[in-house]
């Protein structure tokens, strides 16, 4: 992460130029999870305290304007503020390349795009959270003034109750242009929707004709006139890790757990079956929506050897929703799982929080295991149980 704040914000000289420096607006997000796993408060201290590296990229994501330009970066900045109501952005610097966003309403420039936005008000809600575990509450307070602000506007603008669904929204009359994609879930990600909206996200999510079935997230409806089922074209049907990720999560976060594991094993059993069938044996950039295939750009098939993004399959979704340990958390002590027997013996050995190293394992029966060099609390389907150091068995009922 420094890696991009120092030459970004401290004008570091770097041979690494960074590509787009309007790409989504994520540290604060990944800041927040690197905190949770590792309870440093100096690190917190030190970025949002000290450098403030946080604060500044949310001020000029806030008010960027397309053209200008960075040190550190070849391109120049295609992120463009509209006001209070949003961003233009383009295809790439957004990270989806080829999508037909702003098809209808006359190109990219000419819409409100509702990832830029929704990731702004993630950002505001993690830093105000990461205050918060400072004591900071002024700063949390403002933050979350913040928050709620993005809020408000998201849900004034961008959600279109006709259909039930976040849009993209064209500037010149502020109506939503009406192409589904899975940018349209980065709201819930952020808290953004109630429980009835998230509900009704939901049921497109779920629905085989959109963006469910045995290959489920398309970045692209399958709907769409400019969907391409046999490889899903990049990002016209295409399934990518990060917007999958960014998905699993946010039906985590309104209670969708069983539907989460369930799309997770799908992607992760396809990466799979494409590393077995595929040549070369390789994990790649984005998959076929209808088959256990990469997909393609311009033909030819997508990026082998691609342990970026999409090692969030065999790692992160693996973990914390095919074996099911979906959050932990160092400055409570906490390791939460979903335990699921039917699938046997399973679990983690030298799962690091902290400064806890443990072994959590299931014996396949009605056991779980567990040894640890400190104590924590392990809570399994809800239900909490103390750790010691050492070892402990845990007869589950």
């Amino acid at each position: 992460m420094d890696n991009l704040y120092k030459p970004i914000w401290d004008k570091v000289k770097t041979p690494l130029l960074i590509h787009f420096v309007d790409n989504p607006p994520l540290f604060a997000w990944v800041e927040k999870e690197y905190y949770d796993f590792t309870g440093n408060k100096n690190r917190l201290h030190e970025i949002l305290n000290q450098q403030q590296y946080l604060q500044k990229h949310f001020d000029w994501f806030s008010h960027a304007k397309a053209g200008e330009r960075f040190e550190c970066s070849p391109q120049n900045i295609h992120l463009n503020a509209i006001g209070e109501d949003g961003f233009t952005w383009t295809g790439r610097a957004s990270g989806m390349d080829n999508t037909p966003r702003g098809r209808d309403a006359g190109g990219f420039n000419k819409i409100l795009w509702i990832d830029a936005i929704s990731q702004q008000a993630l950002s505001a809600r993690c830093i105000a959270q990461m205050e918060e575990s400072l004591g900071n509450t002024d700063a949390a307070g403002k933050w979350k003034t913040i928050y709620n602000k993005l809020k408000d506007k998201i849900n004034e603008l961008y959600w279109d109750e006709q259909d039930g669904f976040y849009y993209d929204v064209a500037i010149e009359d502020k109506q939503p242009c009406r192409i589904r994609t899975m940018a349209s879930y980065w709201p819930l990600l952020a808290g953004v929707a109630s429980p009835a909206q998230a509900e009704r996200m939901v049921k497109h999510l779920l629905d085989p004709q959109e963006f469910g079935g045995d290959y489920p997230t398309p970045t692209l409806s399958r709907r769409d006139k400019d969907y391409h089922d046999q490889t899903g074209d990049y990002w016209r049907g295409g399934i990518w890790l990060p917007t999958t990720y960014m998905t699993v999560k946010a039906l985590e976060g309104y209670g969708y757990h069983e539907e989460a594991d369930r799309i997770a094993e799908k992607i992760v059993r396809q990466q799979l079956a494409a590393y077995h069938g595929i040549e070369p044996h390789t994990i790649w950039e984005c998959y076929s929506p209808s088959s256990n295939e990469p997909s393609t750009e311009y033909g030819r098939r997508a990026r082998p050897e691609f342990c970026g993004w999409s090692a969030l399959g065999p790692i992160s979704l693996f973990i914390e929703n095919v074996l099911g340990f979906y959050k932990v958390s160092a400055p409570r002590n906490e390791v939460y799982w979903r335990l699921n027997k039917e699938k046997g013996r399973h679990g983690l050995e030298n799962l690091h929080f902290g400064t806890t190293t443990t072994d959590v394992v299931f014996d396949g029966t009605n056991t779980v295991d567990v040894s640890s060099n400190n104590p924590y609390s392990l809570v399994i389907n809800g239900k909490k149980y103390a750790i010691k150091p050492g070892t402990t068995s845990i007869i589950l009922k």
